[in-house]
């Protein structure tokens, strides 16, 4: 994959570029079919569920993926890029600042 093709920094640019949740919701929206949406958002479930040791069996059975699809993104979460580990890490620090503000409002 060549990341530093025009069009595929186009795509990161313009995924930069975005907002707010609903900017990014629009922008998925029209990018993407329904299909591809809840099957990127299943695979970042996984990766999450991987992340908390959650084993491969019941993965399986709570997504619906077969073992072969929990594997790939297990490898991904495991020798990728890190950006699985690193949305993952992003998602409970906020997940946490909100807890926290919460906590206090």
């Amino acid at each position: 994959m060549n990341w530093k093709s025009k069009e595929n920094k186009e795509l990161v640019e313009a995924i930069l570029s975005l907002e707010n949740f609903d900017e990014a919701t629009a922008f998925l929206r029209d990018l993407l079919t329904e299909s591809e949406i809840k099957e990127f958002a299943m695979r970042l479930k996984v990766a999450k569920m991987l992340s908390e040791n959650i084993p491969y069996l019941t993965i399986e059975n709570e997504t619906g993926f077969s073992s072969t699809t929990v594997a790939r993104v297990s490898k991904w979460l495991k020798t990728g890029m890190g950006g699985y580990t690193n949305i993952i890490n992003k998602l409970h620090h906020n997940s946490l600042n909100q807890a926290g503000r919460g906590l206090h409002s």
